[in-house]
């Protein structure tokens, strides 16, 4: 029997220690794509150059301006948006018991998009201009997300709201996450259409997601939102387990099922909220990134949680990366390209039909 147990306690630290290394490999390639990312662009900078500067070494004025005013902070931005994008899908797609769950494909995001273009617009939280350079500028950032906040948690009650009626399957939820992006599209068209020509194409552009709007305060304040969600979210991992057993099998385990599901949905939405506000519209990275976890580290969330954060992190990097090089001097927005990528990903699930 002894021998049963020891070799029982050995399986389970492999299959643990598995789990880690595979998060240790996609924090080891996000460094390494950190790096990538700061060295392209229109002016390229060697990499050991980069790495002296920022350890505080002698480098070149023009470098240093180039990595710490604007490649450092758009890289950053990228990492941190896309592991709080990832992670609120995860949280979705548990605490709903939807594999098709998301910011972007329930409509938090465009709720979120309408609710900072009123702020904006009409509560004077920030101005707008003719050029690329200030098409938006963000006077109140405070006023802008608490906007958003506000039209994301509308957007999560009607959900929790059908996903307490009876019998409603995954497909019920996407429709009804395609009837609010629908409303909000609708509601964004309205504004566009009341405003004079350059808040019409400021605000436009706007919507485009883009990591490179965020400099260094931006930065910090979506960093702290994501950071503390993020702790609340891992803290619940066990609960988020008990959930994917059953909504019964999770009340006899003790957990407050109602409650988790509130409060998890609402960390979701001050992220998606906070992003949205600040870097526009950016899909399908909280869709995409948990299901591609779930195929190497299972559904296990003490190990889905963190390895959903680092390839949403990866993946908004890379993309960051691949949209401002690819047609240089241009630069593509990365929203652009986390729909190409996202798009085919989200009618594979719908056409496989997967449950979770």
């Amino acid at each position: 029997m002894s021998e049963k147990i020891v070799r029982s306690a050995e399986n389970y630290q492999k299959y643990v220690g598995k789990k880690v290394f595979i998060v240790l490999i996609g924090v080891v390639m996000t460094a390494v794509m950190f790096l990538i990312s700061v060295s392209v662009g229109a002016v390229s900078i060697p990499i050991p150059d980069i790495i002296v500067t920022i350890f505080g070494g002698a480098g070149t004025s023009l470098y240093e301006r180039i990595i710490w005013n604007i490649r450092i902070p758009q890289a950053l931005t990228a990492i941190i948006a896309g592991a709080g994008l990832a992670i609120a899908g995860v949280t979705m797609q548990s605490v709903l018991r939807n594999p098709l769950a998301s910011p972007f494909t329930l409509g938090l995001s465009n709720a979120a998009a309408f609710g900072a273009a009123v702020g904006i617009l009409l509560f004077g939280a920030g101005t707008t201009g003719s050029s690329i350079a200030d098409a938006v500028v963000i006077n109140n950032p405070y006023l802008t997300t608490l906007s958003a906040f506000v039209f994301s948690i509308l957007t999560t009650v009607i959900i929790l709201f059908i996903a307490k009626i009876r019998g409603a399957t995954p497909e019920t939820m996407v429709l009804a996450g395609v009837a609010i992006s629908s409303l909000f599209t609708a509601g964004l068209m309205a504004i566009q259409y009341f405003v004079d020509d350059t808040r019409l194409a400021s605000i436009v552009f706007w919507q485009f997601g883009d990591v490179s709007r965020a400099s260094w305060f931006e930065l910090g304040l979506i960093s702290l939102i994501v950071l503390i969600c993020a702790v609340y979210i891992f803290y619940k991992r066990w609960d988020y387990n008990a959930i994917d057993a059953g909504e019964e099998t999770a009340k006899g385990l003790g957990v407050n099922v109602g409650r988790t599901r509130l409060i998890g949905m609402i960390a979701a939405s001050l992220i998606s909220a906070v992003i949205v506000s600040f870097l526009g519209i950016i899909g399908f990275v909280g869709l995409v990134c948990p299901h591609m976890m779930r195929r190497i580290v299972g559904d296990d969330h003490r190990f889905l949680i963190p390895a959903s954060i680092v390839c949403g992190s990866l993946l908004l990097l890379v993309s960051d990366t691949v949209a401002r090089t690819m047609i240089a001097p241009h630069v593509l927005p990365v929203a652009v390209l986390t729909s190409f990528l996202g798009a085919p990903v989200f009618i594979y699930l719908i056409i496989r039909g997967r449950r979770m």
